[in-house]
């Protein structure tokens, strides 16, 4: 396993991404991106989960996250677990679903074909964690996750972006609830 990305000092903040298996665009639908904002919410109310930036794309998610409770490493397990279970149900179970048969075969594929999974996988293995050391880089990476949307071509402007945390740095009311960071003071 690769020492290169982990989560090694819990009193830092961590830019962390995570993508579906294959880049399957699975988030196009707001039922599996409210599932995520639920799971975040209850890792918020009960593992001390700390967000400062978040942004779901379709079929990825990039994060800005902290904790003042459990360890981020098993934060992110048990999160992408309850997750993997949650959304594999709610694509077996959506009435318009029309890729599902495709998206469970590709999913049930990946898990076959990794040692550490039972015959589905949802989530590719990592997170790739990098830790913030500085405000310059906190807000580099803030600006990348807010105008992931913009640069996809989904909106014009990043506060535009429902599925993202743009929308509390522009004093709109967001999805689930961050931690503001300072503006940057050149």
């Amino acid at each position: 396993m690769s020492v290169k990305y982990k989560f090694r000092d819990q009193e830092k903040l961590y830019f962390i991404s995570f993508a579906v298996v294959n880049w399957i665009d699975l988030f196009i639908r707001n039922d599996y991106k409210d599932i995520m904002l639920n799971s975040w919410k209850y890792c918020q109310t009960h593992k001390g989960f700390e967000i400062y930036g978040w942004c779901i794309m379709t079929s990825h998610v990039h994060m800005i996250i902290g904790s003042n409770g459990a360890k981020l490493e098993d934060i992110m397990r048990d999160m992408k677990k309850h997750t993997s279970i949650a959304l594999k149900a709610a694509i077996q179970n959506h009435p318009g679903e029309s890729r599902r048969e495709w998206m469970l075969w590709m999913m049930e594929r990946a898990g076959r074909k990794n040692s550490q999974n039972i015959n589905f996988q949802l989530w590719q293995q990592d997170n790739h964690p990098i830790e913030i050391y500085d405000f310059r880089i906190l807000h580099q990476k803030l600006d990348y996750i807010h105008n992931n949307p913009v640069v996809a071509g989904i909106v014009d402007k990043p506060q535009d972006y429902l599925y993202s945390s743009a929308r509390d740095y522009y004093g709109l009311p967001g999805m689930v609830d961050i931690i503001l960071v300072d503006p940057l003071v050149a």
